[in-house]
Order: structure tokens, then C-alpha cells, then sequence
């Protein structure tokens, strides 16, 4: 799954293409973004030629995914032949006093949107018009471009490091992304809409392509052989992952398109020295106050609940590290896990979780996820669908954690005071995910309101749980 060599670079993963496939269902999207507070608007020339250059270092910002095969190939990266990127940077302005409730429910509004398929999986919307003369961006990415990692490593080719920098990136005039006036290509960027040649090719590749996995995969078989009790273990688990249960929540059984989005945050340094105090990891207690908010909240309503189950992102690229740090491409496994919501205290709950997720974190099933995509990919589209949406009727909600700069970032001279993520929802309740910028923990919820019918509540009680927890040591 990762972004490591040529041939990944022009195809998507296995893992990528279901995703791709299964967004033909809209509740099923893999949708991420970002909300960046700024301080002030950025400097409108000076973005737009940051990013002029910035979608010439990422190749993936001015690529479309064709599948010119069907599924006898994944879909591959052609650069468009049409591509605008002005099509892609939207200016909004909400009226000058706009506060943060009013950004979130557009930020909410725009986050359901889905993308041209006949275009670049990509979209930038500058907010202006918030009070105090402050503005936002809300950064949206397509999940086959790359992963919420990999899109903090893909910003570094359009933020700076000062407010003014003395040299700032230029693009020469003949590589300016504009409108086109005419249906060829740019320069040095091949397409894969070739002649029948090109196309046999591309058959013969494909086919190569797909007895490599199938002796890959014999190669495993063979070595689980030699090991029988790694084959028990690896087959136990891959069984957990792939089983598909109902889901643990008695509220959260409906859903639609409708979404809400809040935001809280944590002080980095004081929620590491918590964690370490506990016998575990920032992660550790990220997901403790997301498990004791969840169930909280069911409390509330009435309906108590000793566990739900979470999905969990769990990330492999330190093992799968693409040599071009700009080619995008994902590198983590989704996971779920049962995790622990009825009353207890918070120490107890802490154990509990730092257990799932060690456990998690080490399960051999993470190394076979894109095989078995592969053969998920295979099935008729209505088939495909009705197994995507099988196994996510069995999750409850999502966390995820994304590390950023530690440092100030400056965009088109406006300072970049806050990141909120919004993961996507991908047929659960809600989204939990947190990024680490300056020294902060930022977290975004991203809720499905036909789930969680007061997002408001579930947001405050999640602030109670990291107060809870604090007040624990």
C-alpha cells in the first residue's frame, strides 16, 4: 500500500481501488480534509503562484484515475489534459463577523461534496469574511491521492517557514497551469490514453502484474506451512478483521449524508506527560476520552453500553516509505477493535485501551490487507458494494491521530494558527481524528447526525472525559 516504487506511482494499490469502488456508494466516501485557522486572509497572487509550482512537485494534484481495463487492472494516475488549477482554489466569503459555528456548518457542507471523477481528487477553499479579520482554508483530499500523514508531508510544497520568505518558489511562464486552449498535453507529462498498442500493453502488464500477487501470495501459503502456528494466528486474525457483526451501539443504528463538524484541542506536552504517567501513549489517551465520551453518551440517553466497536487506521509507513516524498500514496491498514464504554474510572479505562490497541498494532492480519482487497476488487459492483457496507455496519465510530509541524508555517503570509482535522465518516457515527501543530493536540469530530442526533453533547462530554483524565494523575 505504500507509494514505493514507479509502477505504484501509476497505479493505485489494491486497497486504493477499493476505496475507489466503494465511494460509488456516496455514505461509503474516503473523503478527507483539513480546517487551517489563519490569522489573517492569505495574500490571494501569492498562493495562487505557490500553488502553481506546488502542482508541478506533486504530480498527483494535476492526475485523474482512469481504468481503461476494467477490473482486470487498478485504475491508473493519467495526468489531465484539461486540468485548471483555478478549478481547484475557491474563494468564499461569509460576511465579515462570521464566528466559528457558522465556518464549521459550511466547513460540514462542503465536506459532504463529492469530487468530479473527471478530474483531480482535490480542492482548496479559502474562507474569508470571519470575525476579528481572521480567515480559514478547508484542504480536501481524495483518499487514493494519499493518507492524512502522507497530505501533511504533500503541504510542505505550498506552505513557508517565514511570513515573508526572501525568495518565494516562481514557476516559469511556460509551465503555468491555466486554462487550455488547446486538447494536447503539457509538456512531459504522458497520459494513458494511447493507441491499441499501448492499450495490448497495458493488458500484458496487468495480467504480469497479477500473477506476481498470486506467487506473492503462494509464497505466504508456503511459508505459513513451514510455520503452522504463525498461519493459526494470522488466519484468527484476519477473521477478526474481516467479520461481519452487528453494530454494538442500540443508538447509532441509522444513516445518511447529513453531517455536523466541532472542534476541541489538548496541550501537547501536559497530554504526554499524562500519558506517560499512565503506563502508555498519547494515542493511548486520545482514544480513552473518545471510548468514555461514546459511552457517556449513550448513558445520557438512556441506553448504557459496555463497549462499541472502533475502526482504527494503523499506519505502516515507516515500513512501506515511498523514495519521493511528494508521490503520495497511502500506508496504513484499517483496523477495528472492540473498546471498552461502560462506567469505570479513568485509569481503568486507560489499561484497557493501551491493551486493544497494543494488541492491534501487532496483529499479523495488517500485512494481507491489500490482498485481500485485491480479491474484494474482483466482485461485481453491486456485490462489492453490498460487502463494503456489510463490514462497515459492524463499526460504531473512527479515530485516527496525524502528526504536523511542531513549528509556525505561513501561508501566502498569513500565520496558520490552528489545524482541525475531519476524517471521514465512511458509514460510521462519527470521526474522531486529532493533529499535533504547534505544540497542540487539535480534534476534529465529524459527525453523521441521523447517528448522533446531539453532536453538541457528544462534543462536551468528550471534553469532560480529557478533563476526567487529567484530573486522574
Amino acid at each position: 500500500m505504500s507509494g514505493g516504487d514507479e509502477d505504484h506511482q501509476n497505479h493505485m494499490s489494491d486497497f486504493e481501488a477499493l476505496m475507489w469502488n466503494l465511494e460509488k456508494n456516496p455514505a461509503l466516501s474516503n473523503t478527507f480534509a483539513n480546517v487551517t485557522l489563519m490569522d489573517r486572509a492569505p495574500d490571494r497572487a501569492r498562493f495562487v503562484e505557490k500553488m502553481s509550482v506546488a502542482v508541478h512537485k506533486v504530480p498527483k494534484l494535476r492526475q485523474r484515475p482512469v481504468q481503461p481495463l476494467g477490473k482486470l487492472s487498478n485504475p491508473v494516475w493519467e495526468f489531465d489534459p484539461d486540468f485548471d488549477l483555478h478549478h481547484h482554489l475557491r474563494w468564499v466569503n461569509l460576511g465579515g463577523e462570521a464566528d466559528e459555528r457558522q465556518l464549521y456548518d459550511y466547513v460540514a457542507l462542503l465536506s459532504g461534496q463529492p469530487f468530479d471523477r473527471e478530474r483531480p481528487l482535490w480542492d482548496f477553499t479559502i474562507v474569508e469574511g470571519l470575525a476579528n479579520g481572521r480567515a480559514a482554508m478547508l484542504q480536501r483530499l481524495h483518499h487514493t491521492i494519499t493518507d492524512g500523514e502522507g497530505g501533511i508531508r504533500l503541504s510542505v510544497a505550498f506552505l513557508d517557514l517565514e511570513r515573508a520568505p526572501d525568495e518565494p518558489d516562481r514557476l516559469t511562464e511556460a509551465h503555468r497551469v491555466g486554462p487550455k486552449h488547446s486538447d494536447d498535453p503539457p509538456p512531459d507529462e504522458p497520459t494513458t490514453n494511447g493507441g491499441v498498442a499501448e492499450v495490448v500493453g497495458n493488458l500484458a502488464d496487468s495480467l504480469r502484474q497479477r500473477g506476481a500477487q498470486l506467487v506473492d501470495a503462494l509464497g505466504s501459503a508456503g511459508s505459513f506451512v513451514l510455520h503452522p502456528d504463525d498461519a493459526a494466528a494470522v488466519a484468527r486474525s484476519t477473521g477478526r478483521q474481516a467479520q461481519v457483526l452487528r453494530r454494538c451501539s442500540p443508538l447509532w443504528t441509522e444513516r445518511s449524508l447529513q453531517r455536523w463538524f466541532g472542534t476541541t484541542s489538548l496541550e501537547l506536552a501536559h497530554t504526554k506527560e499524562l500519558a506517560h504517567h499512565l503506563g502508555g501513549t498519547v494515542n493511548d489517551l486520545f482514544v480513552t476520552g473518545a471510548a468514555a465520551a461514546a459511552g457517556a453518551y449513550h448513558a445520557e440517553m438512556g441506553a448504557e453500553v459496555a463497549e462499541l466497536r472502533m475502526s482504527m487506521p494503523v499506519s505502516i509507513r515507516n515500513t512501506t516509505e515511498s523514495s519521493d516524498p511528494m508521490a503520495g500514496g497511502n500506508a496504513f491498514a484499517p483496523t477495528q477493535l472492540l473498546v471498552p464504554t461502560g462506567a469505570m474510572e479513568p485509569p481503568e479505562r486507560f489499561e484497557l485501551v493501551h491493551q486493544c490497541l497494543d494488541q492491534t498494532r501487532s496483529d499479523p492480519s495488517i500485512g494481507i490487507i491489500d490482498g485481500m482487497a485485491a480479491v474484494i476488487n474482483l466482485l461485481p459492483t453491486a456485490a462489492l458494494l453490498a460487502t463494503g457496507e456489510r463490514v462497515t455496519a459492524g463499526v460504531d465510530f473512527v479515530c485516527s491521530n496525524v502528526r504536523a509541524a511542531p513549528f509556525d508555517l505561513y501561508m501566502g503570509g498569513a500565520l496558520l494558527e490552528a489545524n482541525y482535522p475531519v476524517g471521514p465518516l465512511a458509514g460510521t457515527a462519527f470521526n474522531l481524528t486529532t493533529m499535533s501543530y504547534r505544540g497542540t493536540l487539535w480534534l476534529g469530530l465529524h459527525v453523521d447526525t441521523e447517528a448522533v442526533q446531539r453532536p453538541e453533547l457528544l462534543l462536551e462530554l468528550l471534553e469532560a472525559a480529557y478533563a476526567e483524565l487529567g484530573a486522574a494523575r
